[in-house]
């Protein structure tokens, strides 16, 4: 049985896949973020009764979970740990070809915020860890702690787009000469008392989501995987990408609107419902924009988009 902190984790913009993916039985889907399952259920459920799904997972926490809650469903579920970035190795090494939608619900969980021991949150204390995959080698702690004011100031600037940066790079680096960070309260109180606290926003939100990219390699991987989406896709087959920052939205709408054999079916990026933001506030800022794999086979698998251009854009 489920406990109740895994049923209580709830996907984002499902409604919203299951109308863009329109998943079907006998369909192949990939979901690139497995996370604890929720949108590979909806998946599973819509492509019943013989669809299959590769669920790629580099948290091997969060596969547990999913496999828990997918048990049901059997051999119709592939688990592949590993990144995404990765997605035409995984499918290849596991005899799978063309697909006929992928999902890729970018950067971190609530799972990963709510527990401490990983080192997400700037709201309660754990080591500065940040890796999804617990086997990697680079840790938040280690970029803090070792890399120069210069590099540290280039990093909050680009991923955290934090206005201060050099100032938060030259006060970090001070205290560390005299007493290296090693929690997540500890750094973020350090910004917090330099920066004082103004409006809704904590001091180190940005300088978080900053280390949290670069200890992942979040924004490379999503870069790398794009086009790797692309290729696996059937003729007719559709790219579902879930962004939750405006870096990450970027790269998706800039590859969406360069590729030749694609066609944007979200002329504006898809939002939660006034509804789900109520319900689950974390999902404020998730966008999603949605693409279909040009060819004649895609025009004759999935008629007309006119209808949906128009849905929730």
């Amino acid at each position: 049985m489920l406990h109740m902190d895994r049923v209580s984790h709830i996907p984002v913009l499902l409604e919203e896949v299951r109308h863009w993916m329109r998943p079907m039985a006998g369909g192949v889907y990939v979901d690139g973020t497995l996370g604890h399952g929720g949108h590979t259920e909806m998946l599973l459920k819509d492509s019943a009764p013989d669809g299959k799904v590769v669920g790629i997972e580099l948290d091997a926490r969060n596969m547990e979970i999913a496999k828990e809650r997918l048990q049901s469903f059997g051999d119709r579920v592939l688990y592949v740990r590993g990144s995404y970035a990765d997605l035409a190795q995984h499918l290849k090494q596991n005899n799978i070809g063309k697909v006929d939608g992928i999902l890729l619900d970018v950067g971190f969980s609530s799972a990963h915020v709510d527990d401490p021991t990983r080192g997400f949150s700037f709201m309660k204390e754990g080591p500065l860890d940040m890796r999804y995959d617990s086997d990697q080698g680079l840790t938040a702690e280690e970029v803090v702690n070792s890399w120069s004011e210069a590099k540290l100031a280039e990093i909050f600037l680009i991923y955290g787009e934090e206005r201060r940066a050099q100032y938060i790079a030259k006060v970090i680096v001070g205290r560390r000469r005299k007493k290296r960070f090693r929690t997540t309260t500890d750094l973020s109180e350090t910004i917090a008392d330099a920066l004082g606290r103004h409006g809704k926003l904590h001091p180190a939100t940005r300088v978080f989501q900053a280390l949290r990219i670069v200890v992942n390699n979040e924004l490379g991987s999503l870069e790398s995987v794009l086009p790797q989406a692309v290729d696996a896709l059937e003729d007719g087959g559709r790219l579902c990408v879930i962004s939750f920052h405006s870096l990450e939205d970027r790269i998706v709408k800039r590859f969406f609107r360069g590729a030749q054999n694609l066609e944007v079916l979200t002329k504006k990026p898809v939002i939660p419902t006034d509804e789900e933001q109520s319900k689950n506030p974390r999902a404020r800022s998730a966008k999603m924009r949605v693409v279909v794999k040009s060819g004649s086979v895609g025009k004759n698998k999935h008629k007309s988009y006119d209808n949906e251009i128009a849905y929730k854009t």
